[in-house]
């Protein structure tokens, strides 16, 4: 169940992978080939037998992509990796791109031998990044070429089998609504709009559709498969029959081998809605009429109903209970020699404690030093460092449950810390409190918010390279789309989706700072003219630390917000700790004034 600690590729494996990827490029005619991150079914994880990206670089950050070509191999990842992907590559033989700043086709226009085909996986691909190269390539003479077989894999001696978790149900008590509910929903959805079918391929809209949870990916309950949901609710659904042996049949859905998927695909008749966003670039390629649209999972998932979000309550009272436990822990040990890896056991060892862990939600990210100014840092034996006073200790965690998904971000002092960290530490925290107190009209999106929790950085001429906040499923993926809030989000906010609050900062080889609560968009109470209104409930349960705060930094209204969070923190917590813990706790949770 829990993290490990080893480095699965070292960078020394990248240069002979690379070398005998290229030989089987040249074999097949082709100038180059892009290594992405994801698999058919597009999600952050991914099980052992789809890590190519991480098999041929060494590079495991949950997003980014290789294009390998004769002369060079360039990774590209996004700010939250920059430091990562260089202590996980190979320099010089890869060589680390900047995106999304730099985009794709820009760099095969200057790196590609000319007239060169670039070959992809279109099980790996979408249609919009494909179309989105493409025309950014239009008139340079380089091409791309869907290959029938993928040829990393050619070149990948052992290569895990694919993922065969057993799929378990989701009770109806958890997921508030039944399967065969939910379908009828979605097909009266699609007679609407005048289409026949539409085709499911995320595995976690699978595992919502069909009251399912999976082990195919760890950390992440998902189920992998596909569907063909049509408009009069019937389904076809494409699976490993293993994965499903204990479950019983139902009515209206039809379970076919996963190798029947393509030959389906190309019998259908009538407009077939695919994702472009999610779907495969084969899924497209099979419809003979296939219309673009959203995955029709996307938006009924992520607004929970009342079932899903009095679990993913429950599920943060559990967590909160575990994350005091440890605290108080932390107080008493961290300057005790202590490691990063020490840190994150003792946390996992206190989240099982509940009795109800299933599972991490990720990897926790259990960093102190230079590494905390990683965002995504993955601490491993090589990596592993000892909090030594006067350091900030950052860890990022979360379980899953069977009743909910967690995701919390607590930054810890270990022993005295200089001024300048906690004068950001406080920065971080106003900005979480402006995004905690938001109110805001129906129609704005995450775009629209994400400023109000980087304002207080921006005035110091600081920022954070990460997104302020993502959607997070119910007992399913701690990151789930298409909510979030960002700055490129144009999704409006709709009641019953829960999103991470989680701004930042980080000073590159020195230390990082993060403060995250998950919070479900809700309906606001009257006020005012009566203007009809959303805001945010908060449903992290933990105390935020406040040795870190500068006091006078806040202001009258923000350290109100905190003392009233504190106050629920200690109601809501205190009967269920040890005593010890308790004694801890009421003190984290005093007035900030008085403390």
């Amino acid at each position: 169940m829990f993290q490990t600690y080893t480095a699965s590729t070292r960078p020394s494996d990248g240069p002979p992978r690379l070398a005998a990827l290229r030989n089987e490029l040249d074999a097949r005619g082709l100038g180059g080939f892009i290594v992405p991150r994801s698999d058919a079914h597009q999600g952050e994880y991914v099980s052992d037998h789809d890590a190519r990206l991480g098999w041929l670089t060494g590079f495991t950050g949950s997003a980014g992509f290789c294009i390998v070509l004769p002369d060079i191999a360039g990774v590209f990842v996004d700010g939250r990796y920059r430091l990562q992907v260089r202590d996980q590559i190979a320099i010089p033989d890869f060589t680390p791109v900047d995106w999304p700043e730099i985009q794709p086709a820009d760099w095969l226009r200057e790196h590609a031998p000319e007239g060169a085909v670039i070959g992809f996986d279109p099980w790996l691909h979408t249609p919009d990044e494909i179309d989105r190269i493409e025309k950014g390539l239009a008139g340079s003479g380089l091409t791309l070429r869907a290959v029938e077989s993928n040829p990393l894999d050619a070149v990948w001696p052992e290569q895990p089998a694919p993922a065969a978790g057993a799929v378990r149900e989701h009770p109806l008590s958890l997921a508030g609504k039944s399967a065969a509910d939910k379908r009828a929903e979605l097909a009266a959805g699609l007679k609407r709009d005048g289409v026949a079918a539409s085709v499911v391929t995320l595995a976690d809209s699978l595992a919502w559709l069909m009251n399912w949870r999976g082990s195919d990916i760890i950390r992440n309950p998902v189920v992998q498969g596909f569907a063909i949901l049509h408009d009069d609710a019937r389904l076809d659904l494409f699976i490993d029959p293993a994965k499903v042996s204990q479950i019983p049949e139902e009515d209206g859905v039809a379970r076919r081998a996963v190798s029947d998927f393509p030959e389906a695909l190309r019998a259908l008749n009538g407009a077939t809605r695919f994702d472009p966003a999610t779907a495969p670039v084969a899924v497209k390629t099979a419809l003979a009429d296939g219309v673009a649209g959203a995955d029709p999972c996307l938006m009924a998932k992520a607004m929970k109903n009342p079932a899903e979000l009095d679990g993913m309550r429950a599920a943060h009272r559990r967590d909160g209970a575990a994350m005091v436990e440890f605290l108080s822990w932390f107080d008493a040990n961290a300057l005790a020699g202590l490691t990063e890896i020490d840190m994150a056991r003792k946390l996992e060892e206190c989240r099982a404690a509940t009795g109800d862990l299933l599972d991490l939600s990720f990897d926790s990210i259990s960093s102190t030093g230079p590494n905390a100014a990683i965002n995504h840092y993955r601490v491993t034996e090589e990596t592993n460092r000892r909090l030594e006073p006067g350091d900030l200790f950052l860890i990022d965690s979360g379980g899953q449950y069977p009743d909910g998904t967690t995701d919390i971000t607590r930054t810890l002092p270990v022993g005295v810390v200089e001024a300048e960290r906690r004068d950001a530490y406080t920065r971080v925290l106003q900005g979480m409190i402006a995004l905690s107190r938001a109110r805001f009209p129906r129609g704005v999106a995450g775009g629209h918010l994400d400023a109000l929790a980087r304002y207080p950085l921006w005035l110091a001429g600081q920022d954070f390279d990460h997104g302020t906040g993502h959607g997070v499923g119910a007992a399913l993926s701690v990151h789930e789309g298409p909510a979030r809030i960002s700055r490129v989000s144009t999704l409006p906010l709709q009641p019953g989706m829960i999103l991470s609050n989680e701004p930042g900062y980080y000073r590159a080889g020195g230390w990082g700072i993060r403060i995250e609560n998950l919070v479900i968009v809700r309906e606001a109470a009257p006020m005012g003219d009566n203007r009809k209104m959303l805001d945010f409930e908060t449903i992290t349960l933990c105390p935020i630390d406040k040795r870190l705060i500068v006091a006078e930094m806040l202001t009258g209204d923000e350290t109100a917000w905190l003392d009233a969070y504190h106050a629920w923190v200690e109601a809501e917590l205190s009967p269920l700790v040890s005593p010890e813990a308790r004694t801890w706790l009421e003190q984290a949770c005093a007035p900030l004034r008085s403390s």
